[in-house]
C-alpha cells in the first residue's frame, strides 16, 4: 500500500470516528477496511448506558463487512483511529473478531488523529488466537 492510499485509508477511518456514539466514555474510535475493489466499509464505537452492551469500532465494521457479504479475501486492509498521543491498539475482543474475519496477513494500520500510524497485521496483533488447530494430536 503507497503512502497516498494510506493517508486516504486513515481520512476514511477519521471520518468515520465523527460519527462515535460515546457520551459515556468520550473516546471516539474510527474503523475503516479497504476492500480489494476500491471501496470502504467504516464502523465507529457505539457505547450503552449498559456497557456490556457496547460495541468497538472494529467490530461494527467487520459485522457490517459480514452483513453485506463481504469475505475476508476481498479485505485491502483495515485502519483503526483514536485521539491518542501513539496509535491505538484494538481490545482483545476485536482482535478476536479480526482473527476470525480477516487473513492473517491482512494489513492492519493503527493511527492517531495526528496521522501518527503503526501497521501491524492479525498474527502480530493476535499470535494465538482462539481458533480450529490443525491435527491436534
Amino acid at each position: 500500500m503507497d503512502a497516498i492510499q494510506k493517508n486516504e485509508l486513515i481520512e476514511v477511518a477519521q471520518k468515520a470516528r465523527s460519527f462515535s456514539y460515546s457520551p459515556y466514555s468520550k473516546f471516539k474510535v474510527g474503523a475503516a477496511i479497504l476492500l480489494k475493489d476500491g471501496s470502504y466499509i467504516t464502523g465507529c464505537n457505539v457505547e450503552n448506558v449498559s456497557y456490556g452492551l457496547t460495541n468497538c469500532a472494529e467490530r461494527t465494521a467487520l459485522f457490517k463487512m459480514v452483513s453485506a457479504g463481504v469475505t475476508k479475501d476481498d479485505v485491502e486492509a483495515m485502519c483503526i483511529i483514536a485521539d491518542t498521543e501513539l496509535p491505538v491498539s484494538p481490545c482483545g475482543a476485536c482482535r478476536q473478531v479480526m482473527a476470525e474475519l480477516l487473513n492473517k496477513d491482512t494489513l492492519i494500520v493503527l493511527a492517531t488523529t495526528s496521522k501518527k500510524f503503526k501497521d501491524t497485521t492479525i498474527e502480530e496483533l493476535l499470535p494465538y488466537a482462539f481458533e480450529e488447530i490443525e491435527n491436534a494430536d
